[in-house]
């Protein structure tokens, strides 16, 4: 049997991708733009964009303070935080977190539209997205504010936790970041993939389709868990928050070869 590869488009699209029909689109969702079409080809568990998940065809995400929906230029869904408790959440779902099958890649684009966030924790950062709250911490990505504690300017990182928290195992990239421009990040967990260096698994972090980084899980002796907090975009668990924009975040149960990233950066 041959399976279709490909996005057939009407007034209400129907996405068509690998072995089977993925989701029943609306019809302001009858154009999916060649990203998320790259997106889609390496049938990700979860697509949201703004508030719904492309893949299930569902507003399935609720808007918090004044988040507002977008289009990005390519006619994409995107939510525009102002980074004083805006924030988009979508109910707790295996989709979402690491421990599902233990390896979970997280692709999405940011927009910073400041280089200091005026609602940050810890020594000066923002969570930008991520699952978990007290207690209960899965996984997350941050950005540091242009003045921290820790010198840190321009720093993009993903970090793994134990649910009660402490220190997480991460990967970060550090190099110029222009407000108000997008970025395309790429965020890998493995627990899996097991070897002499990496005993426990790995972190990888990827920026604009290249690979910037790479840490053990051993470093900190994380194991993750799954629970019951929600994915939340724009914040982790709402203690600081970004200010910018954040476009659709795909969500893959496997790690995804870097050509494949690398193919999603093209398409944008």
């Amino acid at each position: 049997m041959k399976f279709r590869h490909a996005v057939r488009l009407s007034a209400a699209a129907t996405l068509i991708v690998g072995a089977g029909v993925l989701a029943t689109a609306p019809a302001d969702a009858a154009r999916p733009s060649a990203y998320t079409r790259a997106l889609l080809a390496d049938r990700p568990t979860a697509l949201v964009a703004g508030d719904r998940d492309l893949v299930t065809g569902r507003r399935s995400g609720t808007l918090h303070g004044d988040a507002r929906l977008t289009r990005m230029r390519n006619g994409d869904r995107a939510v525009v935080l102002d980074g004083a408790g805006d924030h988009v959440s979508f109910r707790s779902s295996r989709r979402f977190s690491i421990a599902t099958k233990g390896v979970l890649t997280v692709d999405y684009l940011i927009r910073p539209d400041t280089l200091q966030f005026a609602d940050d924790e810890g020594s000066g950062y923002v969570y930008v997205l991520g699952k978990g709250s007290p207690g209960q911490h899965e996984w997350y990505a941050r950005m540091y504010s242009r003045r921290n504690d820790e010198n840190r300017p321009n720093r993009l990182s993903g970090y793994a936790f134990n649910a009660r928290g402490g220190l997480g195992a991460g990967s970060y990239v550090q190099t110029k970041v222009v407000p108000r421009r997008w970025i395309h990040m790429t965020l890998v967990f493995n627990a899996r993939a097991t070897s002499s260096r990496y005993p426990s698994g790995y972190v990888k972090i990827y920026r604009n389709g290249v690979l910037r980084d790479t840490d053990s899980l051993a470093d900190y002796r994380i194991r993750p868990t799954r629970g019951s907090a929600p994915l939340r975009i724009g914040t982790g668990y709402l203690q600081s928050y970004f200010k910018g924009a954040v476009g659709p975040v795909a969500f893959y149960d496997r790690e995804l070869p870097a050509a494949r990233i690398r193919a999603h950066e093209r398409a944008r």
